[in-house]
This record gives structure tokens, sequence and C-alpha cells, in this order.
């Protein structure tokens, strides 16, 4: 009996242990010379940003980020989103980044105003692709983040949800976030390799998050690369002048014919915009 309840115990404590373990983030690096952190939007793992490193990692290190539970990496527990921005701030601290790049896209963009308006931060630049600060804003009438719950009748279909049903809801939701088909395939299978609760209630995090405030803290040189579809020009404007009012000081880019991910719809203008506002003037002036 007593070695019964011995083993029981072990094996609690190595499970504990390995559920410790679990990295919120998982970073790869690459390059040399002033750092570059490249974070990645929902679901999307860090080789997304192989095209654009092959450009950069010449002139720069770049810090590619994965998140638990996309891209094969295990999941952590809930709340998922403060453990992976309190990751990424002490990844720098302890990497002993300065005068850093940050590159987001989507929540990865959203992530990089958190991390930016924080005291004391090393980060010296700012480019955000396809993101606000407040999504939720966006996308839920009347929204207030304390309303917001992981037990929500839709985060239940969601997770009630056979493959089929799942599949099918990834693709239909790919089809709206590039206009490249290549991409949406790609788009898709990253949703599907999602690990599903982190899909659905690591979602609520990021509706959650609401960083329009906070803007008042922020500095340093923000650049904006946005897409036009499937809004237009004007309604994309609207949406970015009314979200980042509290911004004093940015530049935003919208390119054409583009869907929310940018870099795959425009890979040329992307990149050129990119090297501008990195090589060229910070500022993009």
């Amino acid at each position: 009996m007593k070695r019964t309840v011995l083993c029981l115990v072990l094996l609690t404590v190595s499970f504990t242990n390995a559920q410790e373990q679990v990295s919120p983030i998982h970073v790869e690096v690459t390059g040399k010379g002033e750092p570059l952190l490249l974070i990645p939007g929902f679901t999307v793992p860090g080789d997304s940003w192989e095209p654009v490193v092959k450009h950069l990692e010449n002139e720069f290190e770049c810090h590619v980020v994965t998140l638990a539970g996309f891209g094969g990496k295990d999941a952590i527990d809930f709340p998922w989103l403060p453990k992976i921005t309190s990751a990424l701030q002490n990844y720098m601290e302890q990497h002993h980044l300065k005068n850093v790049t940050v590159i987001g896209h989507s929540l990865g963009g959203t992530i990089g105003l958190w991390l930016a308006s924080r005291y004391g931060n090393p980060i010296a630049n700012l480019v955000i692709i396809d993101a606000l600060p407040a999504t939720g804003a966006l996308m839920i009438p009347d929204f207030d983040p304390e309303k917001l719950s992981y037990d929500s009748p839709y985060n239940n279909q969601l997770l009630a949800m056979d493959t089929i049903q799942f599949n099918q809801m990834a693709s239909n939701m790919a089809k709206g976030m590039s206009l490249d088909a290549p991409s949406q395939q790609k788009i898709k299978d990253w949703i599907i390799k999602a690990d599903r609760e982190t899909y659905v209630y690591g979602y609520t995090d990021y509706l959650k998050l609401d960083m329009r405030d906070d803007l008042k803290k922020i500095s340093i040189p923000v650049n904006i690369l946005a897409a036009d579809r499937p809004y237009g020009k004007d309604m994309v404007k609207a949406t970015y002048t009314k979200q980042y009012q509290n911004l004093t000081d940015y530049n935003i880019f919208i390119a054409e014919n583009a869907a929310h991910f940018v870099m795959f719809d425009q890979p040329e203008w992307f990149m050129k915009k990119i090297k501008h506002i990195l090589l060229t003037d910070p500022s993009a002036k």
C-alpha cells in the first residue's frame, strides 16, 4: 500500500514538473546585427517568417517566435495570453536584448503594443502588420472584456466540433485571410494543427486584450502595414484612426489587393516597406 501511494506521489510530481517546464514561447535565432523579434499571428508558427528572415538575416539578428499550442508546440495552462506576453518580456531581459525592433502580425502586433507600453522595455521600433490594439472592440457590439469568458456557447460549440466540421470552418476562415490559394491552404493547416483548447480559449484571451489606453505610454516609432481587403481603404483608415487615436505618432501604409496576411498577398510590396522602415529611415516619414 505504501509503495502504491509513493508511486502515485512520484507520478504526480513528475507530471507537475513536466507541466511547469512547458514554455509559453519557443524562439529560434539566426543572423547577426541589431535584434529583431518576430511574433506571428494566432495559430501561425514561427517558420511563417522564413521569407522575411532570408531577406534580413544578413543585417539583423532574427529572434523568431512560435507560441505555445501552435506549430506543433505543447500547450500551456490558461490563461494563455498573459503567460505569452510575460515570457516575451522575460526573454528580452534574460538575453540582454537592446534596441529591439518588434515585427508582429495580427495577434503578434497587438502583443508588440503590449510590450512597447511596458516600463523599461528595450524596444526601439515597432512594426505592426494588420493588427489593432483592441480586436474585440471591432468584432463585438457593446464590447466589454469583463463579460468574455471561456465558458460560452460559442467556445463550447468549437470544442464540440468533429474533425470534418472543424476542418470546414478552418477552410472558410483561411479563404478570408488571404487572396492566394496556396497560402489559404497553409493557413488552414495551421488552424487544424493548433491545439484545440488553445485555439478556443487563447482566442478569448486575445479578444479580451484592450491596449487602447496603454497606447499613451508608447513613444517609439510605430509603423503599421494594413490590408485593404475586405473592407476597402476608407473603412480601414477609419478603423485604424479610431483605434489608434491615443498613439501620438505613427505611420500607416495600406496594401492594395491584400487580405489579412499581407506578406503572402503582396510579398514584394511588403518587403519593400519592411526594408525601408528598418534600413532606410526608422521613422518612415
